[in-house]
C-alpha cells in the first residue's frame, strides 16, 4: 500500500479525474523509493537523475509528454536493485568482479518486476537499458548506436553524472567539472554525443547545481561527521525534529539557522524502528502529480503492453 495521506491527497486534489493512474505510478515510485532507501549513500539519487534527465529532455527539445516519461524513468531506473543483497550494495569498497555481475543484473530483474504492470510502457527503457552504450559496451543487451532509445541515452548520461558526483564510502563525490571533463572524453562511446554535448552546456551554464547535492528542490543533503553526506531532509521537518544516519545511525536534532534547518549530532544512536525507512510521500505525490498533467495516463495504460 502507498499510505492513506498520499491517495487521499490524490482523491482531494487536481489529479482526481485520473486517480487510479496516479496510484499506480506512485506505487512504482514507493517501491523505487524503498530500494534507494537500502543504500545510505545514494540518498537523493533518484531525485536527482530524474531532474537532470528533465532538464536535459527540455533542452533536447522533447515534447512536454516524452519529458514527463524520461522524467519519470529518471526516478525508476535502479527499481531493480532490489534484487542486489544488501552486502554488495552497501559495500564499503570496490566491488570484485563477481560483485559487479551481480549488479549487472538489475536492469533485468527490473524489466521482470515490471512485467504486467500497466504503466510499464511508461519507464521500461529507463529500467532495463539504461546501462546501454552507444559504442555497444554496455548491459544487458549491448545494444549499438541508434538502437539505444533516446529515452536510456538521456537517463544513462544523467545516472553516470549523479554517480561521478556523489559520494561513496571509498571516495568523495568528483567536483562537478571533473565530472564534466570525462562526459567531453566519453562523448560517442559511453555517452551519446548530441546528447552528452547539450548536458555539458547546462552544467557550464551552472543549470544542475541546483540540482547537484540535493534531495529535492531546495533542500541540500547534510552531512554526518562518520560517513559524509548521508542525511536526507524530507520536506515538511521543523526544528527539534531528529533525524538518522542509516550507514552508521548516528541520531541528529533539527535546528533552525539563517540558512535553513541544520543537522547537529546529539551523540546518540537511533534505534531500530528509528531507522525504519519512510517513503516520502510528498516528494513522490508532487513527481506524481506533474507527470499526470503532461500524460495521457488511461491511453497509455490501454496501449502500454508489449515489448521487445
Amino acid at each position: 500500500m502507498i499510505g492513506s495521506k498520499l491517495l487521499s491527497t490524490w482523491l482531494r486534489g487536481p489529479t482526481a479525474g485520473t486517480t487510479h493512474g496516479a496510484q499506480l505510478l506512485a506505487s512504482l515510485m514507493t517501491m523505487a523509493w524503498f530500494v534507494e532507501a537500502r543504500d545510505p549513500y545514494t540518498g537523493g539519487h533518484l531525485w536527482r537523475v530524474s531532474r537532470y534527465a528533465r532538464l536535459l529532455a527540455q533542452d533536447a527539445g522533447l515534447s512536454p509528454d516524452e519529458v514527463a516519461r524520461i522524467e519519470l524513468g529518471g526516478f525508476l531506473h535502479d527499481l531493480g536493485k532490489v534484487g542486489v543483497p544488501d552486502a554488495i550494495l552497501r559495500k564499503a569498497d570496490r566491488l570484485t568482479d563477481e560483485e559487479y555481475a551481480v549488479i549487472k543484473t538489475h536492469p533485468d530483474v527490473g524489466l521482470r518486476m515490471l512485467a504486467g504492470h500497466p504503466l510499464a510502457g511508461l519507464v521500461r527503457d529507463a529500467v532495463h537499458l539504461h546501462h546501454e552504450r552507444p559504442d555497444g559496451r554496455g548491459y544487458p543487451r549491448g545494444l549499438k548506436g541508434e538502437a539505444l532509445p533516446v529515452t536510456a541515452r538521456i537517463v544513462g548520461i544523467c545516472d553516470a553524472f549523479d554517480a561521478m558526483t556523489s559520494h561513496r564510502p571509498y571516495r568523495a563525490g568528483m567536483p562537478i567539472e571533473k565530472a564534466l571533463d570525462i562526459l567531453r572524453r566519453e562523448k560517442g562511446a559511453q555517452f551519446d554525443e548530441p546528447l552528452a554535448t547539450r548536458f555539458v552546456g547546462l552544467g557550464e551554464a551552472g543549470r544542475l547545481d541546483h540540482v547537484l547535492a540535493h534531495s529535492d528542490e531546495g533542500i541540500p543533503l547534510q552531512s554526518c561527521p562518520m560517513c559524509g553526506p548521508t542525511l536526507v531532509l524530507r520536506r515538511g521537518l521543523v526544528a527539534g525534529q531528529r533525524i538518522y544516519c542509516r550507514n552508521c545511525s548516528g541520531e541528529f536534532e533539527l535546528n533552525a539557522s539563517e540558512r535553513g534547518l541544520l543537522a547537529k549530532p546529539t551523540g546518540r544512536q537511533g534505534s531500530a524502528s528509528d531507522l525504519e525507512p519512510e517513503a516520502d510521500f510528498e516528494l513522490i505525490r508532487t513527481t506524481v502529480s506533474a507527470a499526470v498533467a503532461n500524460l495521457p495516463i488511461q491511453a497509455l495504460m490501454e496501449t502500454s503492453s508489449g515489448y521487445t
